[in-house]
């Protein structure tokens, strides 16, 4: 069965969250120590679309077998509207941590439902590896070889600091990496998912990708899987406007049901728009200990020696 969060019992759960992310003694490192913020065009001069920073903790330096965490946003997504909180906790516990942005001004929902029926994988393929489709992505902007420019800009400024752990001649060593992502960006990562042995899938409330009529998903959700079922793990809102559509994708993609986690908190206050509840749960202290096990921290790496 689905894991499902309760939404009674709200500010309750906020403050409990609160104490727990404190009492568990995780610090938040601050821009100009764990955390930079380097700007896509000065990784790659080719780059003009979706050169929103990057954000890159080092919270894992010098721990062997630390993986890499890739987290990419959703549609119109910023650096300023990053998930922070849910970045920094990565990074305290053990992670590498990097917030992707790319060219994200245009989703696949928007072009593909009443299109040819490969119209979604072409959209994704471009948008991931550069190349022709529905929405031409040049190869400097598409979201691998950023990711792989990237990992050399790091291991080249910083040789010591074992950025190219995550690299092979061919571009990024996907076993270490644990790619995730929010809306588009998470369909993104279960599209790369099937196509790449990655350490771990981290989706939220994404891919709903359907065709008109009946809604149905799309084929390639149902493509067989580089990544194996139980290194899937996946979320939607009870609430968001797309949840039966995002379930119904989850099932397709074959994720194992005790891996898929249903929030049903309220939004944030200030939440506007008019799916509130679509991106609350990267942001909201009180799904901190869910977060923990999407992204299966407290592993035997990750404990923090006496």
């Amino acid at each position: 069965m689905t894991q499902r969060i309760d939404r009674s019992g709200y500010w309750r759960k906020v403050l409990a969250g609160a104490a727990l992310f404190m009492l568990s003694g995780i610090a938040l490192p601050g821009i100009g120590t764990a955390q930079d913020m380097i700007v896509p065009s000065s990784v790659n001069p080719q780059v003009r679309n979706g050169n929103t920073p990057y954000l890159v903790y080092d919270g894992a330096a010098g721990r062997a077998g630390a993986p890499l965490a890739v987290f990419l946003p959703g549609t119109n997504g910023v650096t300023a509207g990053a998930p922070r909180l849910m970045l920094r906790m990565l990074a305290d516990q053990g992670y590498r941590v990097i917030y992707l942005s790319y060219n994200d001004r245009v989703a696949a929902t928007n072009i593909c439902p009443q299109a040819p029926p490969g119209c979604f994988a072409a959209f994704r393929g471009s948008r991931l590896f550069g190349g022709g489709g529905p929405e031409p992505t040049s190869r400097a902007e598409a979201i691998v070889p950023r990711l792989t420019q990237l990992l050399r800009y790091l291991d080249r400024e910083h040789p010591d600091g074992g950025w190219g752990q995550y690299l092979t001649p061919d571009g990024p060593a996907w076993p270490r990496i644990v790619m995730s992502g929010l809306s588009q960006g998470a369909g993104m990562a279960a599209f790369l998912a099937k196509r790449y042995p990655l350490k771990r899938v981290v989706l939220f409330s994404s891919p709903w990708d359907f065709r008109l009529p009946g809604r149905r998903p799309a084929s390639w959700l149902f493509d067989a899987s580089a990544t194996p079922p139980d290194r899937w793990w996946a979320e939607r809102h009870a609430r968001e406007n797309t949840t039966v559509e995002i379930a119904r994708a989850y099932d397709a993609l074959r994720i194992p049901r005790n891996h898929i986690l249903v929030f049903d908190g309220p939004p944030p206050p200030d939440a506007t728009g008019k799916n509130p509840f679509h991106g609350s749960t990267v942001k909201l202290v009180q799904y901190l200990p869910q977060w923990r096990v999407m992204y299966g921290v407290d592993q035997p790496w990750q404990r923090r020696s006496k």
